[in-house]
């Protein structure tokens, strides 16, 4: 049976009264126990090895991750670095005591003081120690704490050996004696001096507690290393789901920056004081993924912005079933380096991950690539790929709400006929919630289908317990806002569609309805500002022009208004209801036989395809035919057309607002 490895527990002293135990493994100054994380740890013990020399990036490599490793192990040496020398209070232009060799490595230059210097005996053990199959951090783990620390040199063991003359070692051993002497007197006055500053040395080394007010995290976008175009879905999905998992803590304590928010530093240079200036973050999340077969592996890195230190990174390499235990780690590691305390719930669910199958998580992520895109062609590939999870693994409630989304999408956009989208989006939604009871999303996108619905209560319902189960879920405030503005609450309308704004202030569709509530509220100047600055944020997309050239058809600027509405058309994708907006513009800029020649077309089109009834009873409208007008609207109500839930509040139905047959509509609907 092989013996343990030997491992040296005397301290290794240094410097101005820094110690490193090696069991337990820690470094000390003084009294007090310094914060160091594994990596950085394992790191300085390979510099006190070999100090004085150059320690080059292969051998860090090697040492803490071992050979053939694939990970992007350049930034992760980097952020051990910065975080000893932060520990350390050492200055890299001037350092006392890691020294950077530019293209080489780095160097130890301070004086080192050993008590004991352990027996070569025990080396080849500790270097016959297996590599390649250390795929797990815990793995990792265990190789560390068997490594045994060498500070001589084998060159230096055997020159030893060879030395026989006595005198020479007595002379050898009477310099030792004092050289320690010495070094313990001066130990003892660095230890005198620390235990007077050392109080205030650790309040500005640490990381800030943040007891004032709220914490506020980013999750910058992870990049893919797979260096695999198709692959893209797989880095942006994951970043999207850790800022989900992270917004899920402590909400009294901590902000999450929206996906939408952090979209725009992919492949960023900028560095993390100015992100996080620019996003008022006080930590930055970064890291990379690299997907290979059904295997992943993650580096994720937790900066504190202000300062640009690395508090706490780590490397993962698991199979892709595995991959929300990697998540729900990062989440539990992130709490505790920034003080997040874990409700007893939070821990159980923490502790215990889902396990998924690779390829029902794989079709979830394409799903929410596309989704986010909101083009018709996006919602259409993510209804699809949401489907496919869900014949995957039929209980992934997240794959079901996601099922929801897009059919309600589709059918509020007039891409599919309420009849079609509606019982699919309900079917799901229900579903999610009946798997996942405490789902905010689940909650939310049954909410939305139960205002497209025309269930009022309902909808109200499950967006207050959307709201109450994550307060910070943008979209739940969103479609709140919507379903608001629909029962003629326009102040609370405008007030939801604000706090979903500023939880996800680049989230252009969000940012679009803050002009749809201004809008319904008749405030066009507001609701012009507002779409031109969606517009700004991104020129092709297609509700944006939508609701800025409505602002303008009822402001009375008709030619912008055409303008920005054949825009919205064109971009989106061939709706019916984007193109009717056109007709509406032409009829009201008195171009009546333009406006009734597109209504003819949709009428035609109506027989191949699905077109709302609605799009046409407003172009009729607009027209000020009254009996086409009506005609269509009880065409639109038989047919439950989405746009039908707006009747109370759209301006282009103002002039038959006295109208009983309006009345009595509205009264069908429960609007009035």
């Amino acid at each position: 049976m092989a013996s343990e490895p030997a491992v040296v527990e005397q301290p290794i002293r240094f410097g101005e009264g820094y110690e490193v135990d090696l069991r337990p493994r820690r470094l000390r100054r003084g009294i007090h126990v310094l914060k160091l994380e594994r990596i950085p740890f394992e790191i300085l013990l390979l510099l006190l090895e070999h100090r004085d020399e150059i320690v080059t990036r292969d051998q860090i490599v090697s040492r803490v991750w071992g050979q053939g490793v694939f990970l992007d192990t350049d930034n992760s040496i980097r952020g051990a670095i910065r975080k000893l020398r932060q520990v350390l209070k050492d200055d890299a232009e001037t350092p006392r005591f890691i020294q950077t060799v530019t293209g080489q490595g780095y160097r130890f230059v301070a004086l080192v003081i050993t008590s004991k210097e352990p027996s070569a005996a025990s080396e080849p053990e500790a270097a016959g120690i297996p590599t390649s199959d250390r795929d797990f951090v815990s793995e990792l783990d265990s190789w560390l704490q068997a490594r045994r620390l060498r500070l001589v040199e084998p060159d230096q063991d055997r020159t030893a050996k060879k030395t026989t003359n006595a005198g020479t070692g007595q002379a050898n051993r009477e310099s030792y004696k004092w050289l320690f002497v010495g070094a313990a007197a001066l130990l003892s006055v660095a230890c005198l001096l620390s235990f007077l500053v050392v109080q205030g040395w650790r309040r500005t080394s640490n990381p800030p507690t943040h007891s004032q007010g709220k914490i506020v995290l980013a999750v910058l976008p992870f990049e893919n290393l797979s260096r695999d175009p198709d692959q893209e879905f797989f880095s942006d999905g994951l970043t999207e789901e850790m800022i989900v998992k992270t917004g899920k803590l402590n909400r009294d304590r901590l902000t999450v920056v929206s996906g939408s928010s952090v979209a725009k530093y992919k492949g960023t240079h900028l560095t993390a004081k100015k992100i996080g200036k620019e996003l008022n973050a006080d930590y930055l999340l970064q890291g990379t993924v690299r997907r290979s077969s059904d295997r992943v592996r993650i580096t994720v890195q937790l900066v504190e912005a202000q300062n640009q230190t690395d508090l706490w990174t780590e490397s993962y390499d698991r199979e892709l079933k595995d991959l929300l235990a990697v998540q729900d780690s990062v989440v539990q590691s992130i709490a505790s380096q920034i003080h997040i305390a874990l409700t007893e719930e939070q821990k159980i669910r923490l502790a215990n991950p889902r396990q998924i199958r690779p390829e029902a998580y794989e079709a979830y992520l394409k799903g929410r690539y596309h989704w986010n895109k909101r083009s018709a062609d996006g919602m259409q590939k993510a209804e699809h790929y949401f489907q496919q999870a869900i014949n995957s693994d039929p209980t992934f409630a997240a794959a079901y709400s996601g099922l929801a989304d897009c059919n309600s999408g589709l059918a509020w956009h007039g891409f599919k006929s309420p009849a079609d989208a509606l019982p699919k989006a309900y079917a799901a939604a229900r579903k999610a919630v009946e798997i996942d009871p405490q789902s905010a999303e689940a909650h939310a996108s049954l909410g939305l289908v139960f205002s497209h619905g025309w269930n009022w209560s309902g909808a109200e319902a499950e967006f207050r317990r959307a709201l109450e189960l994550d307060p910070q879920y943008a979209n739940a405030h969103h479609w709140y806002g919507d379903y608001l503005s629909i029962k003629s609450r326009h102040d609370e309308a405008l007030a939801e569609a604000s706090r979903a704004l500023k939880l996800d202030p680049l989230n252009l569709m969000i940012s679009t309805w803050v002009g749809l509530r201004y809008y319904q509220a008749r405030d066009y100047s507001r609701a012009i500002e507002q779409g031109r600055n969606s517009v700004e944020q991104d020129s092709n997309f297609a509700a944006a022009h939508l609701l800025l050239g409505e602002g303008y058809v009822q402001a009375g600027l008709r030619n912008e208004g055409i303008s920005e509405l054949k825009r919205a058309a064109s971009l989106s994708g061939g709706s019916p209801l984007y193109t009717a907006q056109v007709a509406v513009a032409l009829a009201a800029a008195g171009r009546r036989r333009e406006a009734l020649r597109i209504a003819h077309e949709l009428e035609t089109l109506s027989r191949k395809r699905y077109v709302s009834p609605y799009g046409l009873a407003q172009i009729y409208a607009a027209l000020k035919s009254d009996e086409d007008t009506f005609k269509w609207l009880q065409a639109a109500y038989r047919d439950h057309a989405i746009w039908m839930e707006y009747l109370a509040v759209d301006p282009i139905f103002d002039r038959y607002r006295s109208d009983h047959r309006f009345q009595e509509l509205l009264q069908r609907i429960d609007l009035l």
